[in-house]
């Protein structure tokens, strides 16, 4: 199981948010490439990166500063937030960066889905953000008709070996992952699972390994000092 610190970044700064509540952020960092190679050097095997700005605007906006990150990393990024053509994939994956997620695009444009899967395979990752069990989109501030599981279902069906798997009302609280809803997902579909949200103490990693996901990313916890990311490596191990 793959331990994913995140770097989510805004306005070319490491930040969190609570909840996915633009107007809840903390500032960790002004510099996102500096805390992606610190979490490198600490053991981190692939980093998570979100692009708030493009979550939010539908359209990349920290792209230079990600792959900054990527280029000067020896592990790869994962990145997702505001991709949502085939040429912006192209873009981004042609900077460095291992993997792009679609999460809006994949929601609104099923097609794209299944044509980036056919061109970029493994390079595309699906990201499905669940309130209320419902899938979420736009930077969280919009919900979909789309039951999380149904959707992950469809998913599979066009193609897709990988998701992410967030459950919004835990993300950014520490208070612990929804564990039923990533053992409900695990069981549901047959590809790789990586869950996210609520991670905010060791015992949580413990926790969603046993729901059988393929790997977990961290986010706060690691900021906060909750959780040491070279123990969390171990536990992964």
């Amino acid at each position: 199981m793959i331990i994913y610190p995140a770097v989510d970044v805004r306005e070319g700064k490491c930040v969190r948010l609570t909840q996915g509540e633009f107007d809840k952020q903390t500032v960790y960092s002004d510099n996102p490439v500096e805390m992606a190679l610190r979490w490198e050097k600490m053991g981190a095997q692939y980093l998570h990166v979100v692009d708030l700005d493009g979550a939010r605007t539908g359209k990349a906006q920290n792209i230079a500063v990600i792959s900054e990150m990527a280029v000067k990393m020896g592990i790869p990024v994962q990145v997702g937030g505001g991709i949502r053509t085939i040429e912006m994939i192209e873009t981004v994956l042609c900077k460095g960066i291992e993997r792009v997620i679609l999460g809006t695009s994949a929601v609104k444009d099923p097609e794209l889905v299944k044509r980036a899967v056919k061109t970029f395979e493994n390079n595309v990752v699906i990201g499905i953000d669940a309130k209320d069990g419902m899938v979420a989109i736009e930077g969280w501030e919009k919900t979909s008709e789309f039951k999380a599981v149904d959707f992950a279902k469809k998913m599979e069906e066009l193609g897709a070996k990988t998701i992410i798997y967030t459950d919004i009302s835990r993300d950014g609280m520490l208070n612990g992952p929804n564990l039923k809803a990533m053992e409900d997902m695990v069981k549901a579909v047959n590809i790789d699972v990586i869950a996210s949200g609520g991670v905010g103490k060791l015992e949580d990693i413990k926790n969603l390994k046993e729901t059988g996901v393929s790997g977990v990313i961290v986010g706060r916890a690691l900021y906060t000092g909750d959780v040491d990311l070279k123990q969390a490596i171990e536990i992964g191990r």
